[in-house]
Formats: C-alpha cells, structure tokens, sequence
C-alpha cells in the first residue's frame, strides 16, 4: 500500500485484496455496461418495448434486495462479498458461452445484475471496518474512487476495441467483438472471485434490513418515486434511442458512460457543498427544472434540428442528465435533516431504494410500451410532466427552522 492508502486503511492483507476485488469489479463492470445496450440492439435484437421487458426483470434483484439479504443474515459481509463476486461472474461467463438466444441472454442479465446488487450494500460497511478510526469517510471516498476508476478504464476499453475492431476486419454485426469484451470481463470477474475467495471471513453478520414507513418521511418516498421513475426512463430508453434513433455504436455509447463517470467524480463533491450551501430544497426544484428541459430537447431534437445536429444535441442532453442526476443526494440530506437518529435515517434511506427500485420495474415495463405505441416524443414529454410534478412537490418541503437552510 502507498503512503495515502496506509493513513486511511489498516496494514494488512485483507485490505490490499479488498482494494483489489473492487478494481477488478469495477473494471469488469465498465466493459460489459460498455456494450451492453449495443449487444441487446446489434445481435440479440431487442426492440423498444423488449428493452422496458428486458429492464424489468433486470432490476428485480434491486426491488427484492431486502428479502435476498435476509436470507444471509448469519453471513459475515466478507462471504456475502464472495458470493456477490462469484454471481456476477456466473452471469459474464454465461454471457461469453451462450448465444444470441433472448431468455437465455436475459437470464444471465439478470444473474449479473443479481451479484451486483448483493454487493452493493456490503462494500460499503467492508470499507467501513477496515479503516483506521476516524478515517470511515476517507476509506467510502477510497473504495469508491478506485471502483468507478476501474469502470472508467472499462468504458474507455470499450471505446477503444470498438474503434479499432473494424479497422483489423472485424465486421460491425459479428458477434466477436462482442465476445471479446464479455471474454475479458469473464477475466477479471474471475481474478476478482480467487481474490475474494482468499479473504478471511471477518466482519459483522450481515443485519435483517426491514421496511420502515413514518409519515414525516411521506414527501421523502414522494420525491424517491419520481426519481425512480425519471432515473428508469434514462437509464434504459436514452441510450437506446441513441443506438435506434441515430445509430450510435458500442464505441460511442462507451465513451458516453465515460464522459457521464468522470463528470460524477469530479462533480459529486461540488454538488455536495451547493446542497450544504444553497440547501437540499432550492437544489431539489433546480434539478427538476433542469430536467424538463433535458427531457423535451431528448425528445424533440430530430424535430427540431437536422439529424446531425441533433445527434450532438442528445448527446450532450445524455451527460446533462448525468450530472443533474447527482442532485438526488439532495434527498438523503433532507431526510437526515428530519430524522431522529441515525437508526432512522439507514431504515429511511433502504425503504427510498425500495420505493424506487419499484417504480423502476414498472417505468420500464410502460416505457417500453408508451415508445412503441406512441414515439419517443410522447414518452420524455411525460418524464417532463414527471418532473413538473416533483418541481412542485419539492416546493411544498418545509425546511425545520432550527437548520440555517440558505435559500430558503
């Protein structure tokens, strides 16, 4: 370990192989949401309304997280790491060795979503427990840097492949480049997996999440809606409109996410101090206005430009709503700000994923729909009207007096 790392973390193994598997994840990660939505369009051919069917059952293992995790509540973290990491290499490896067939290629989907999901909640405590006393949050902002570096240097991988596949003869509709990547992602799953494997089972049991509902928490779940469902309408449909609409390659989309994972880590702690500056509710009801916006030019660009302009106009509306995205750390400021204790705001925080994870499931399934019945431009129109609704809603927060909320 560097200088740096050895004030944040203790001295020891178990660190450098945490550190480790979260690099390889997150650079196994970069590749296959590299090519993800290009595969499911290019060679699987999933249509508009299969990609909300496809979204559905992706996020799944997010909406039943709370139930999956209670079924390993004598597990220490460290084993549910493990098994986390070996999931989401079951599902790549599926991936490389199946063929083009949908249920099949959504099922493994959905197994590498399900070992994503299993990790998210227990990097974090790791992190927590192998850090020097004091040193909590230094060790989150570690853990993570290192994670979306690893997804950036994947992103960027793709970008780079696919520029040069078809500059060495391999054709754009061959599933071999494809392969390629789900090849190498298969690599450092599985390097991540024997690094894991090689840990020592410490760490607390992982505790029983449970659903907590209060009713001064109400416009909190309010907001977690429609941020479930603006985030599920961006999350799946923009970048398929870029690869349907304007025939965006796996190169570009790459680059995209790219873009979006640089802009979020040099961004983040901006718009942390503007919400402690400027306070969560003016943030909240700028991010929403802002979004309006980015949904109708994501919409209407191709009425209103010509194509190529346009294609330019929804890209830049892409890393826009990236980065407005970011705003939605606004709520969890809010609800630390009204809650009791600690205790709560964690029950709080794990109901909003819940409400949002359920949102998702469904945005995805009537998105799907609502664009190949009626356009695209029906479908951002109302993530629009969503947004106006939750502008609105954010406005009617009353900020406690006791908390110096400027902007308020």
């Amino acid at each position: 370990m560097n200088e740096r790392t050895r004030s944040i973390y203790q001295d020891s193994s178990r660190v450098r192989r945490f550190l480790t598997v979260m690099l390889l994840s997150g650079l196994a990660y970069g590749l296959y949401k590299g090519v993800q939505d290009n595969y499911l369009a290019e060679l699987v051919r999933i249509n508009e309304f299969e990609r909300g069917i496809v979204e559905f059952f992706r996020e799944l293992p997010g909406l039943l997280l709370i139930f999956i995790l209670a079924t390993m509540y004598r597990f220490s973290e460290t084993k549910v790491l493990k098994l986390g990491t070996a999931i989401t290499l079951a599902g790549t490896l599926g991936l490389l060795l199946v063929g083009t067939g949908k249920i099949l290629v959504v099922f493994f989907m959905v197994i590498y979503s399900l070992g994503e999901h299993i990790v998210m909640p227990v990097k974090s405590t790791i992190s927590l427990h192998l850090a020097k006393s004091g040193k909590g949050g230094a060790s989150l902002g570690a853990t993570s840097a290192i994670s979306h570096g690893g997804n950036i240097v994947g992103y960027l991988l793709v970008t780079s492949l696919f520029f040069l596949f078809p500059r060495i003869g391999i054709p754009k509709e061959s599933d071999t480049g494809y392969k390629l990547i789900f090849s190498l992602a298969t690599a450092l799953l599985i390097g991540a997996t024997l690094v894991a494997l090689a840990m020592q089972d410490h760490g607390n049991a992982v505790r029983r999440s449970r659903l907590y509902f209060s009713r001064k928490f109400g416009k909190y779940y309010g907001l977690e809606i429609f941020y479930g469902a603006r985030k599920q309408v961006f999350l799946t449909f923009a970048p398929y409109v870029l690869i349907l609409h304007y025939g965006a390659n796996a190169s570009l989309i790459s680059l995209l996410f790219a873009i979006c994972a640089i802009f979020g880590m040099l961004l983040s702690p901006l718009i942390g101090r503007l919400i402690d500056r400027l306070g969560y509710k003016a943030i909240m009801v700028a991010d929403t206005l802002i979004l309006m916006v980015v949904c109708l030019f994501y919409g209407y660009s191709h009425r209103i430009f010509s194509h190529e302009v346009a294609f330019i106009v929804v890209c830049v509306n892409y890393v826009l709503d990236s980065i407005i995205s970011l705003c939605s750390l606004a709520a969890s400021v809010y609800v630390q700000d009204i809650a009791e204790n600690q205790e709560e705001v964690t029950a709080t925080l794990t109901t909003g994923i819940s409400v949002n994870h359920l949102i998702s499931v469904i945005i995805a399934l009537l998105g799907g729909l609502i664009w190949k019945k009626t356009g695209i431009e029906v479908l951002f129109t109302m993530s629009a009207i969503l947004g106006l609704i939750n502008t609105i809603f954010a406005m009617t927060i009353k900020v406690p007096q006791h908390k110096n909320q400027a902007g308020t």
